[in-house]
């Protein structure tokens, strides 16, 4: 009997001095996308970008497109300006679209958009959350009329990686 307690007392002090260990270990830890963005920030209020376009209501889908994009894919909730810990504010610079290849007629056979964005990730003191002051970025899209695919379809597919660009921005660096 003796011997077996010689055995469970080792064990014992073993456990009590490695815990320490083990609990310190796993303290800095965190699951989900919480470790990807700012955690001082909880609240951005997204007034509607701005737009130099003649195409109609092209910054309003891109407003709604990166609301729905922050609301997905980060912690942050979308809120008025009033109870907003920050604002991100956008402008649609450029929209073009071109004729890549025509036909003998002269019919557009493959035509390509272009889309360039500024933004800018403020907190309510107008401080910059974004390593620059701001971003800019452009998407482009290729569509073939003969196919099927339109104008809209090619702005929607470009306003979509326009608005995951511009959340991806928002991410902490590495």
């Amino acid at each position: 009997m003796s011997s077996m307690r010689n055995e469970v007392i080792p064990r014992k002090l073993i456990l009590v001095l490695c815990l320490p260990f083990l609990t310190l270990g796993c303290a800095s830890y965190q699951i989900g996308n919480q470790v990807l963005f700012r955690c001082d920030v909880r609240t951005v209020h997204v007034p509607i970008f701005e737009s130099d376009s003649f195409r109609k209501y092209l910054g309003e889908r891109l407003t709604e497109a990166v609301v729905k994009e922050i609301e997905s894919r980060s912690p942050y909730k979308i809120v008025a300006l009033a109870n907003a810990d920050s604002i991100l504010k956008g402008k649609i610079v450029s929209e073009e679209k071109r004729v890549i290849i025509e036909s003998r007629n002269d019919d557009a056979r493959q035509l390509q958009t272009t889309l360039v964005v500024t933004a800018n990730w403020t907190d309510r003191y107008g401080r910059p959350l974004m390593n620059t002051p701001s971003i800019d970025v452009s998407e482009l899209s290729n569509f073939v009329p003969e196919g099927g695919q339109s104008l809209a379809t090619a702005y929607r597919d470009m306003i979509d990686k326009v608005a995951r660009d511009i959340v991806s921005q928002m991410e902490l660096p590495w």
